[in-house]
């Protein structure tokens, strides 16, 4: 669990530093926004994925990066050293938090 906390962590900070509209303190804010929002995630995230179930099946699963983005902006919402300056930075940092978290699980 620590193990991929440290990963989303990773991924969280390559891509604030990637997308000019997210503001991260420094390495010890991605740790606690990978924190917040997988618990975030592992709260509500299964009733989401269910609610928005039709959705999912018409879009082949691409719904859930909207679910993700929704996720990740609660996540800004709770933490002041985390800012996302509008949804669709927000929707295009949960995707390449996704890829980047994936391709870090790949490659270690």
């Amino acid at each position: 669990m620590i193990y991929n906390l440290l990963l989303l962590s990773v991924a969280i900070f390559i891509v604030a530093h990637l997308l000019p509209g997210i503001r991260i303190k420094g390495f010890w804010t991605a740790v606690v926004v990978a924190l917040v929002y997988s618990t975030i995630n592992y709260l509500t995230g299964w009733l989401f994925a269910v609610l928005a179930f039709p959705l999912m099946i018409v879009t082949f699963g691409l719904f859930k990066f909207v679910i993700n983005a929704f996720l990740l902006w609660i996540t800004d919402k709770l933490l002041e050293d985390f800012e996302i300056s509008s949804f669709g930075t927000t929707l295009a940092a949960a995707c390449l938090i996704t890829l980047v978290d994936s391709l870090l699980h790949w490659i270690f």
